[in-house]
């Protein structure tokens, strides 16, 4: 492999590893605010892949307990097309750390647009 080829290939991999270590930081704020709405699961995920957060399964659900054991959501199971589904939705809490949280990933994009 030539110099600048191996090089490009650490870019891409450095890229990559920043890229996804920013994405992981923003899926909590992105998975609570798109469950202001009420949501099981796979209507959860396609919300977010619709709107350009797409999420896999092995990372969303792991997530949604976690959120859950800190008390900012609410879940339910229902039977829904003759299948038994968990609903998630924002608790009161969820609620209260959401409308934080906005507030200040607003204060760092507005900081950020100062940088750039």
């Amino acid at each position: 492999m030539s110099p600048s080829i191996d090089a490009h290939n650490r870019n891409d991999d450095r890229f990559e590893n920043l890229r996804q270590e920013l994405r992981r930081g923003s899926l909590p704020l992105a998975v609570l605010a798109a469950l202001r709405t009420e949501h099981y699961g796979y209507t959860l995920r396609k919300t977010l892949a619709d709107h350009g957060m797409a999420i896999d399964e092995g990372t969303l659900y792991p997530l949604l307990r976690r959120l859950e054991t800190q008390g900012l959501l609410a879940s339910q199971w229902r039977e829904e097309d003759k299948r038994n589904k968990r609903f998630y939705r924002l608790s009161p809490d969820g609620k209260l750390i959401l409308k934080q949280l906005l507030i200040e990933w607003k204060s760092i994009h507005t900081s950020l647009e100062d940088i750039f």
